[in-house]
């Protein structure tokens, strides 16, 4: 069995990968892509290259080294090639720590109070209530469920968005175009977790900010091309948005003149929110390869038509 790893143009990464899987896969050869190579059975892959396709068209699966997937839609697979996403893999714990600090830097109000410490202002602010600022998370897979399930705990009152009907205890669930709206309203502060398809694009735009509640808060750690960045700073100079916290954004690095930076009501952090976890996500691969070549089902599968 024949491996190759491609990161983008990132071979110390890949040089990495190959490290842990052949440790995984004792019995398989594993090796970074390069041009020529012999022809391999899968591939594992960040940001890949349209060339890596076009050399290898016998592989039997391709696995992406990471949740989202939207890379994919720009490169044509020859055949039926499958392509498996990365379920968890220790990411949903990172993101929900992420967000959960996110929801509570911003419900305790702590940019004010860092604001009046610069200032040297001793003033307490009236404290707020939980049952004022139900989160709405856009978004409900593995990932969204976890957050959801954290900040439950934490006693905010959640919601839930999602194309398809979903079910989660101590969740108010919304599906579909026709509830987006209904959805929106009733989030004070809304996290969008989706993946980044044709129909998630710019979802976060000036139409959706108005159907939520004056003051709300948006957090967004799904992909950049969710939100419509200009739409963002409208909303925040109006003050119909509170503030966000950002992780994603349309143009990474994000520019250093970008607004963002110096904005006194965004939080920016740099794509950090949930990060690969080699060891887990090596062993994971490791599972459905051996899974595959049995000839067992495997989940993760990427649906061309969804997008993810």
């Amino acid at each position: 069995m024949k491996i190759i790893c491609q990161f983008g143009d990132d071979t110390e990464l890949a040089r990495l990968w190959v490290e842990y899987l052949q440790h995984a896969l004792p019995g398989s050869t594993v090796s970074v892509w390069e041009r020529g190579i012999a022809a391999a059975d899968f591939a594992i892959v960040w940001k890949p290259s349209a060339e890596l396709f076009e050399q290898q068209s016998g592989l039997k699966a391709v696995f992406n080294a990471g949740a989202g997937v939207d890379a994919f839609r720009h490169i044509n697979l020859s055949g039926n090639v499958p392509v498996f996403r990365l379920e968890d893999a220790g990411m949903a714990e990172q993101m929900s720590d992420y967000v959960c600090q996110a929801v509570l830097h911003h419900f305790r109000e702590m940019d004010s109070y860092a604001f009046q410490a610069a200032t040297q202002v001793w003033k307490n602010l009236a404290p707020r209530s939980k049952d004022d600022f139900p989160v709405g998370i856009l978004g409900f897979g593995i990932m969204g469920k976890a957050v959801a399930h954290s900040l439950s705990k934490l006693g905010f009152r959640v919601n839930a968005w999602a194309r398809s009907t979903q079910v989660q205890q101590g969740v108010t669930c919304y599906a579909g175009d026709r509830q987006l709206k209904d959805f929106l309203a009733a989030s004070r502060i809304v996290v969008c977790l989706l993946p980044l398809t044709p129909a998630t694009r710019g979802i976060l735009c000036t139409e959706n900010f108005s159907y939520m509640p004056q003051g709300s808060y948006i957090i967004n750690v799904g992909r950049g091309g969710h939100l419509q960045e200009d739409d963002l700073l409208a909303a925040l100079e109006s003050g119909h948005i509170a503030g966000a916290t950002l992780d994603v954004f349309q143009q990474e690095p994000l520019p250093a003149d970008h607004p963002f930076w110096q904005h006194p009501k965004v939080v920016v952090t740099p794509h950090i929110a949930a990060a690969t976890l080699i060891e887990y996500s090596v062993a994971q691969i490791a599972d459905k390869i051996t899974a595959l070549q049995a000839g067992l089902p495997v989940s993760g599968q990427l649906d061309p038509v969804r997008g993810y």
